[in-house]
């Protein structure tokens, strides 16, 4: 049996891992502690999951020995707010438990290091949530090339586009604080950084980016008043801001709490409201990234992402020598004011005629992928599959060295070595 201790009663906490412990996977997985600097996540998580009452809760991160001593659990899964992941992971790996936490799996390339040297020295071992791996496209794309069907890849084109009802969200929780969530370029960008890493399975060597704060914070071109400390729920300029009326109508009647799941709710948790206003001055980190990235065997990714725009989804070519990859999707098509066409995977062979590849999709969270990964996670890897996809903390390391570089490479105008950075820190690189 799995004893198994949550460190963060977040809203990917409760639906994302305890949901399938408790319900799908317990003959194996057993929830024995629960950890929250908040008591009122616990009110919550028992609402939702009456079975765990009495169940041992800890509000302090002191109390982290004692949890374990108490309770026996041999796991932890650590899904609080981003910058707290470091101090759980190596305390848990200080007690040989395995680690499984959500993306990122730390905010720093810092942190990263702490988390692989507290590795070497444990028997524990650590699992990263990369969800997005699963969706069946991504790992039809990922057969594809181990498969040698694009031959040796030489370059990726990746533009991501996040719509103005999610990318807005980012700016009022407290993801729009770098010491918090390490910035956008880590917070979101490690999902698409490490999808590239695996699917080519090369490792990046260089970054050289540009970024931006086009949208949101003081500067934001459609604040519709230079005012600090607004919150949209009673916000007195709400019919003149274009990102509230466009989602939230007055002839509904609907406000952004009815968006919210109960567990999200303005008042839901104790001084935290996740609905600060976009245009507050505190805002310094960036809503556009344009980056280039070189890798060890030869490839070159060039990526964009913007959390601003009509529409959410990505758009992908990858190159190689003997052919192309392309594909596109449409994500939330609720939020999309155009009919959405199916995804497909389109193959150009370099001597050839194109080529529609069909995709068994399956049901479920991030395009299919959240009960693949639920799988692997809590009953071992699918002995099926013929190739790693459970990410580790390398691949956890790799994908905050590329995020946190493309920050830096903006902020200084320098490319960044990702070697070095992953050995010393930046101002040593910048000396």
């Amino acid at each position: 049996m799995r004893k198994i201790a949550v460190c963060g009663l977040s809203n990917r906490a409760l639906k994302m891992f305890m949901e399938p412990v408790m319900y799908q996977f317990s003959q194996t997985n057993q929830i024995v502690g629960l950890l929250d600097i908040d008591p009122r996540r616990e009110e919550i998580c028992i609402e939702k999951f009456p079975e765990l009452v009495g169940t041992p809760f800890y509000t302090q991160f002191e109390q982290f020995d004692e949890m374990i001593k108490t309770t026996g659990a041999n796991t932890i899964i650590v899904t609080g707010r981003d910058d707290s992941h470091v101090d759980y992971i190596v305390k848990g790996l200080e007690h040989d438990l395995d680690i499984i936490t959500e993306k990122p799996m730390v905010t720093t390339v810092k942190d990263a290091k702490r988390v692989m040297e507290a590795e070497g020295k444990s028997k524990g071992k650590v699992t990263v949530a990369f969800n997005y791996r699963y969706s069946p496209y991504h790992r039809k794309i990922r057969e594809l090339i181990a498969d040698g069907k694009l031959g040796r890849i030489t370059s990726v084109d990746l533009n991501w586009y996040i719509d103005t009802y999610h990318g807005s969200s980012y700016f009022k929780r407290w993801n729009r604080m770098r010491e918090y969530s390490g910035g956008l370029s880590i917070h979101k960008s490690t999902h698409h950084f490490d999808l590239v890493n695996w699917w080519i399975d090369q490792k990046p060597e260089q970054v050289f980016a540009h970024g931006a704060l086009n949208y949101y914070g003081k500067d934001g071109e459609l604040n519709p008043s230079p005012t600090d400390n607004r919150f949209c729920g009673t916000c007195k300029e709400q019919h003149l801001c274009p990102y509230y009326t466009r989602w939230f109508g007055r002839g509904t009647g609907a406000t952004e709490d009815d968006h919210l799941n109960s567990d999200q709710k303005m008042e839901a948790y104790t001084n935290y409201r996740p609905d600060a206003c976009i245009f507050d001055h505190e805002i310094e980190i960036e809503d556009t990234y344009t980056a280039s990235v070189r890798y060890d065997k030869g490839a070159l990714l060039s990526y964009s992402i913007n959390f601003s725009l009509p529409y959410e989804g990505y758009r992908l070519a990858i190159n190689g020598t003997k052919g192309r990859l392309e594909t596109t999707e449409f994500h939330s098509p609720d939020r999309t004011p155009f009919p959405i066409p199916e995804q497909t995977i389109d193959f150009f062979p370099l001597f050839g005629s194109k080529e529609v590849i069909h995709v068994v999709k399956n049901d479920g969270g991030h395009g299919g992928g959240d009960p693949l990964i639920q799988e692997d996670i809590f009953l071992g890897p699918d002995p099926t599959r013929p190739y790693e996809i459970l990410a580790g903390s390398e691949a956890g390391a790799y994908s905050i060295a590329v995020g946190e570089a493309v920050w830096k490479s903006s902020k200084s105008g320098l490319p960044i070595d990702i070697e070095q950075l992953l050995k010393h820190n930046y101002e040593e690189i910048k000396g």
